[in-house]
């Protein structure tokens, strides 16, 4: 039986480099590859050519700039632009290191791609089931709940038993040279995280002050521009109105800002769209899940309903805090992941 090939997507950090190491031990044929996505990635390259080079095996750099650019940041300012809060991890793994990664890698000829994503994914019957990580702290199933049957199936996640002391651990004992890099926590294209300023220098154009609201309606002070707030949001807001206030509202063609005390950001409700179904075909009936609505977000327990067109309600059995549109909702049972969709109404 010819010895089977996967192609390690790396992005010069330790999680993937010793992702790399497990599956080269496992008895695959490896290769490696990073993404150029956007601006100066020169030092993760360097370190991931390092850690292939340790290991002997292939090294590509892949150009998907256009298709990030496409893919990812473009939706992510028309998202802001309508009002919502979107997730461009979710995006770049359904589009770029699950879609345009692996197109690649099975052109060149190989069987799997293997990241360092802390998942896990198990067979059962015919359906390849995505599965939350022994190391529930790091398991990332949130961001990759977009994957479908036809992707998972050429998906290898090596860490997904492991905790994070154990990777640094494997790291150090190889020698590799990013065994005590720091885990990037920033958005990769807005390192600052000033999302308003990001825009505005990309598309060149100005988001301009409008209107905060209380709730009753009534104009109590001025914002800096809609797009540039999140439902849930506290600080940074200017405006001081004798108790904590947060963003409950935002109305992108009146450019106005409606601001309420913690209680007002609860619902109970949601309507999602885009859902992809992995333990189920479709979604016929009512079924209880848990749901998490953020990747922070501790998963509650709910009933979702079919609606037309496609798309589904979820209602939670206790109303949650700052549910927001253009974010996604991850169902699970148990341990497994049912299916996600992008929240698009806030009931």
């Amino acid at each position: 039986m010819p010895q089977e090939k996967a192609l390690i997507a790396m992005s010069g950090g330790v999680d993937s480099s010793v992702a790399a190491y497990l599956m080269q031990r496992s008895g695959y044929a490896c290769g490696g590859a990073i993404m150029q996505l956007w601006g100066n990635q020169a030092g993760n390259i360097e370190d991931a050519r390092s850690v292939a080079q340790r290991l002997d095996i292939p090294f590509y750099v892949f150009d998907n700039t256009d298709t990030f650019r496409n893919q990812v940041v473009d939706s992510f300012i028309r998202c802001y632009e309508e009002g919502g809060t979107p997730n461009p991890c979710i995006a770049c793994n359904r589009h770029l290191k699950f879609g345009a990664f692996l197109d690649q890698a099975l052109a060149l000829g190989y069987d799997y791609i293997a990241t360092g994503h802390y998942a896990q994914i198990k067979k059962c019957g015919d359906k390849y089931l995505l599965c939350r990580a022994a190391d529930k702290a790091k398991d990332q199933t949130y961001f990759l709940a977009s994957l479908t049957q036809q992707q998972l199936q050429h998906v290898r996640f090596p860490l997904g038993e492991l905790t994070k002391d154990q990777i640094r651990q494997i790291a150090q004992a190889q020698g590799f040279i990013n065994a005590k890099k720091r885990d990037s926590q920033d958005i990769c294209f807005i390192p600052d995280g000033d999302y308003k300023a990001f825009m505005e220098a990309y598309t060149q154009k100005h988001y301009p002050a409008g209107d905060y609201l209380d709730l009753s309606g009534a104009v109590v002070g001025k914002h800096a521009g809609a797009v540039g707030y999140t439902i849930g949001q506290r600080k940074g807001l200017g405006i001081a109105m004798g108790q904590p206030v947060y963003v409950c509202h935002k109305d992108m063609e009146k450019n106005t800002v409606t601001l309420g005390p913690d209680e007002a950001l609860y619902r109970k409700e949601l309507v999602a769209e885009g859902w992809n179904w992995i333990t189920i075909d479709d979604l016929k009936e009512p079924i209880r899940v848990t749901a998490k609505v953020r990747y922070r977000h501790a998963e509650q327990p709910a009933t979702v309903y079919p609606e037309e067109y496609g798309s589904a309600r979820v209602v939670f059995d206790e109303p949650q805090r700052a549910i927001t549109a253009g974010q996604a909702v991850v169902l699970y049972d148990s341990d497994t992941v049912v299916g996600s969709a992008t929240i698009t109404q806030v009931l």
